[in-house]
This record gives structure tokens, C-alpha cells and sequence, in this order.
């Protein structure tokens, strides 16, 4: 193959296809048709002598060559695309609309300060705020159903750091700890909170799937020891009204206890066994990684980590109150 020779729109393709995965939305996106899409992969197939992408059920997935490949042509795609887009990005005459998906505790310790930027900085800025069932929205970017979502997804920054052909990309926001939410007037409220009284308690599950097992029963099998779930909930705001009106026990993460807007009735203690750290994270496509909009909305998130670091309730070491 002689470079001389070689289409270069057809690596505008390739980019588009390595994006979404999916011959079908590449297409959309490119505003081509599905068998142009097609016929392009063909000629660069024939032109760099590999396959480069093999379908699957779901779309398409990339060879070791296509994988070495994608961030090259994409690297010198954005500079071209730099070099011809105005560089100028003027937030405050920008009209976008941003579906994000966030669960109900994690929108309402973040959506608060962003509404109030918005408001001052991005007047034609919209939010559409998307139910997040699911400790894996992966999918959900890969549909195109949201721009954005922001939670704790376990697991999931660690495969994307080991796929590097993966078009979703993340950021971490936020760490911090899990601890046990309880009543004032709990038996336990008063007393050292030992991993026998723990296991011995009712307990309360947020679960987004309904499924009664989770995190800490991961830790306590680890162990030999289980606590009874009395309950599973999908919203933090609902387990705070459950826990401050029963002498079940939950578990959160300490930062999002004042979300459920219970904190005048609850109290925390440090958990009797170890869990590992909850983050906090921000997933995106690629589509949207050169968007000055996106990135602005993006970088914004960025910023108020450290306002969120700072105003996060802490500990009152009289009670352990908030």
C-alpha cells in the first residue's frame, strides 16, 4: 500500500466505526448510509491487508491491528479537526441538552451546584435527568440513550483501563467510605458497634436490581458471617425515611447520608469489618469527547470535586452525628 494512494476519508470511517462499535449507528453519525459505511471498511481493509473489524451479536469488534491502529488516526483526526474548527467556545451562547443518568442520592449532592452555574454561566444549557437502574451504564452509552453518567459502577474503570479499544471513556470524581446508618433512638445507637450486634441486626439493602445481596454480604462471606436483609430499596432518600422510622440498619456511602434529607434523624458508626473505598465516577463516549459543550459540562463535574471534597458532612466527634 502507498500512502499517496490512500483515501483518507476512509479513516474518517474507521474512526466513526471504532467509536460506536456498530456499523449501523457509525452511519448515523457520519450521515452515510449502512452499505457505504460497509464498502468503506472493505477498501481499507484491502488497502492495510487485515480485517480490522470482525462482527459480533452486538456490532463490531475490533483486531490487535485495529486496536493499534484507532488511537493514531484518531490523535491525528483531532488535530486536523483543531485545526479547522474556531477555537473560540463561548459557553454562555451555547444550546445543548445533556441526558445524564445519576441515582437519586448522587444527583442531589451534585445537581444542586451545577444548576446554580448553569443558571450563571450556560442560560441555554438543559439537563434531562435518566433513571439509573444499573450498576453498568455502559450499555446505555452504547445505545446513545445518555451523554453522561455519574456513580459508583464497580469493577468498571478497571476494564476500561485494560481495553484500550473501548469508546467509553472515564474519569474519577470523588472516593470516600462506606459506614452504618442507624437510627438515634436504635438500641445499637449507644453502644460500640462490634461485627457480632451488626450481623445480629435487620438490615436494609439500597439495591438498584432488588437483588438481596451485595457489597457487604461479599465481605462478611469472606469471613463466614451473613446479616438477615429484612428489606431491598432503589433510592438512598428512601432508605434514610425507612432506617430513621425502624431499627433497621443500612449501609452508605458518608457523603451521600445527608441526600436522603433524614440527617437530623440518623446517626453513622464505622463498620466493624473491612470494605473497600466507594468512588465515584463519570462515564462518556468517545462521540462526545471533542464537543465543547460536553467538555465544558465535563470539566465542570471536574471542578466541584474539590468543593464537594470540602463540604462533604464529616464526623462530629461528640456523637457521631451530622
Amino acid at each position: 500500500m502507498s500512502f499517496l494512494t490512500l483515501d483518507l476519508n476512509l479513516l474518517r470511517v474507521f474512526d466513526a466505526v471504532m467509536t460506536e462499535q456498530n456499523l449501523t449507528r457509525a452511519a448515523g453519525h457520519l450521515a452515510m448510509t449502512q452499505p457505504a459505511v460497509s464498502n468503506a471498511i472493505k477498501r481499507l481493509r484491502e488497502s492495510l491487508g487485515d480485517d480490522l473489524l470482525i462482527r459480533t451479536a452486538y456490532g463490531v469488534k475490533p483486531t490487535p491491528r485495529a486496536e493499534a491502529l484507532w488511537p493514531q488516526v484518531r490523535s491525528a483526526l483531532a488535530s486536523l479537526e483543531a485545526a479547522v474548527t474556531p477555537g473560540t467556545f463561548d459557553v454562555s451562547k451555547t444550546h445543548a441538552t445533556f441526558r445524564m443518568a445519576m441515582a437519586d442520592a448522587t444527583a442531589a449532592f451534585w445537581l444542586p451546584a451545577l444548576m446554580r452555574s448553569i443558571e450563571r454561566e450556560a442560560p441555554g444549557v438543559n439537563i434531562r435527568m435518566v433513571p439509573l437502574t444499573t450498576r453498568e451504564p455502559r450499555p446505555m452509552l452504547l445505545r446513545g440513550d445518555i451523554d453522561l453518567a455519574v456513580g459508583f459502577f464497580p469493577g468498571v474503570a478497571a476494564q476500561l483501563m485494560s481495553e484500550p479499544s473501548s469508546p467509553i471513556r472515564h474519569e474519577r470524581l470523588y472516593s470516600g467510605i462506606y459506614v452504618a446508618v442507624m437510627r438515634r433512638g436504635h438500641p445499637l445507637a449507644k453502644q460500640d458497634l462490634t461485627l457480632d450486634n451488626y450481623c445480629g441486626a435487620n438490615h436494609l439493602l439500597v439495591s438498584f436490581s432488588g437483588r438481596a445481596h451485595g457489597l457487604v454480604d461479599e465481605a462478611l462471606a469472606q469471613i463466614q458471617r451473613e446479616r438477615r436483609i429484612l428489606l431491598t430499596v432503589n433510592q438512598f432518600f428512601t432508605a434514610g425515611r425507612v432506617v430513621a422510622n425502624s431499627d433497621l440498619i443500612t449501609v452508605l456511602p458518608k457523603h451521600l447520608i445527608a441526600s436522603t434529607g433524614m440527617t437530623d434523624a440518623l446517626i453513622y458508626k464505622e463498620l466493624p469489618f473491612q470494605l473497600p473505598a466507594v468512588h465515584l465516577d463519570m462515564l462518556w463516549h468517545e462521540r462526545d469527547a471533542r464537543s465543547p459543550a460536553h467538555k465544558w459540562l465535563r470539566g465542570h463535574l471536574e471542578s466541584m470535586n474539590a468543593i464537594a471534597q470540602k463540604t462533604a458532612p464529616g464526623t462530629n466527634p461528640k456523637n457521631d452525628t451530622y
